[in-house]
């Protein structure tokens, strides 16, 4: 009797229903705030990261420069980020403003209400062990696309 796990659909769907269903679960709590969950994450990252290149920033944030850069610009416009000069003349430094970490300091708060009642939802060791399990393989699947693979 073959008793092997055998992985039924696709990962990639399941994947994306996961996030959309995850996504719409915090933006019901973030969106009263004038923020979506993107911009939340953004303006936290230059909180923490600050002033900090656009490229750092889109290296440690996982996403490329194109979108690094259309998400910024909202950001901007409100006032809550800044574009300012880095260390040589071609160089930029993306900054948070007082503004910014007000509506970061909003935006947390809100986010810190979903982050409980999705750990009340799902119980907080599923949580735990759903973090651990993403954080693993994130870890394995940067390590194959650092090796040379060829793809079906």
């Amino acid at each position: 009797m073959d008793t092997a796990v055998k992985p039924r659909g696709c990962t990639n769907l399941k994947l994306r229903q996961l996030s959309r269903v995850v996504t719409r679960h915090y933006d019901a709590y973030v969106a009263p705030t004038g923020l979506k969950n993107t911009q939340y994450s953004l303006l936290s990252h230059v909180v923490l990261l600050g002033p900090i290149r656009p490229s750092d920033l889109a290296r440690h944030m996982r996403v490329d420069a194109s979108t690094l850069t259309r998400n910024l610009q909202p950001l901007v416009a409100q006032g809550w980020l800044q574009l300012g000069p880095g260390e040589d003349a071609r160089s930029r430094l993306v900054v948070c403003t007082d503004e910014g970490r007000a509506k970061r300091a909003e935006g947390q708060r809100a986010w810190k209400q979903a982050q409980l009642a999705l750990n009340a939802r799902l119980g907080a060791e599923r949580v735990a062990a759903l973090h651990t399990l993403i954080e693993e393989c994130i870890e394995v699947l940067d390590d194959e696309s650092t090796n040379a693979v060829s793809h079906p």
